[in-house]
């Protein structure tokens, strides 16, 4: 199943608004953020199992890297 990436350059304050934005669009694979010089932050696998419980503590640490850095690239991989 081919694969389409996208990224988004977000400001930290916006790093988890946007992030959820994302998930609601429910075609998503895999998440990769990474700081304003490209190293990565935080990467992780979506399946479609995947539901609030279980995403709540990557949200948290994606709320944790927002108040850290002042600006962020979203990576999404989606389904073609």
């Amino acid at each position: 199943m081919p694969m389409n990436t996208e990224e988004f350059k977000v400001s930290g304050e916006q790093l988890l608004a946007k992030l959820k934005e994302l998930l609601h669009e429910g075609n998503i694979r895999r998440i990769i953020i990474k700081d304003k010089d490209g190293k990565t932050l935080i990467e992780f696998p979506l399946t479609l199992g995947v539901v609030g419980v279980i995403l709540a503590p990557t949200l948290a640490a994606v709320g944790a890297i927002a108040a850290l850095v002042t600006e962020a690239t979203i990576v999404v991989e989606k389904e073609s």
